[in-house]
């Protein structure tokens, strides 16, 4: 079964989806991951409230790119509060293979990044965005505390 995810994980990092700088985007920011060098920027066009465009960018590991592939393909179509409020548990099901504490930063860069694009826009979007980042940060320790080396 671990290898049928490394091979997921790996042909996202090869064939990442929605790579590519988007057109008309009116969302973006760039993260980074200074540890392991990755770093992607994240592009958005919101539209009625919904997620009607994505794009990402950018060079790092096998880890950070497939999380922003499946990510991206993720979040596609659904409300920006809904996309907002995605916590770190919901990005390491998408991945579906078990992150050691040093690769957890890897894995929700796109998140993290993600997050503050939509809040740079500085549109209210409900509920779920005050509380996203807080959860984001308090449930990656969690995980990363529960996690073996």
């Amino acid at each position: 079964m671990d290898d049928l995810y490394r091979d997921y994980i790996l042909e996202h990092y090869r064939r990442p989806h929605n790579f590519g700088v988007l057109e008309y985007a009116n969302a973006s920011h760039e993260g980074a991951n200074p540890l392991c060098g990755d770093r992607i920027t994240l592009q958005l066009r919101l539209a009625d409230g919904k997620v009607a465009g994505v794009g990402f960018t950018g060079r790092g590991c096998a880890i950070s790119q497939a999380s922003a592939s499946l990510l991206t393909d993720e979040i596609k179509g659904k409300s920006v509060a809904d996309a907002a409020a995605m916590t770190s548990q919901d990005v390491l099901d998408l991945l579906g293979i078990d992150i050691s504490p040093a690769r957890l930063k890897c894995a929700l860069l796109s998140l993290d990044t993600m997050q503050q694009a939509i809040a740079d826009t500085g549109v209210p979007i409900g509920a779920g965005s005050a509380s996203t980042q807080t959860e984001t940060a308090s449930t990656a320790e969690q995980s990363a505390g529960s996690e073996p080396a």
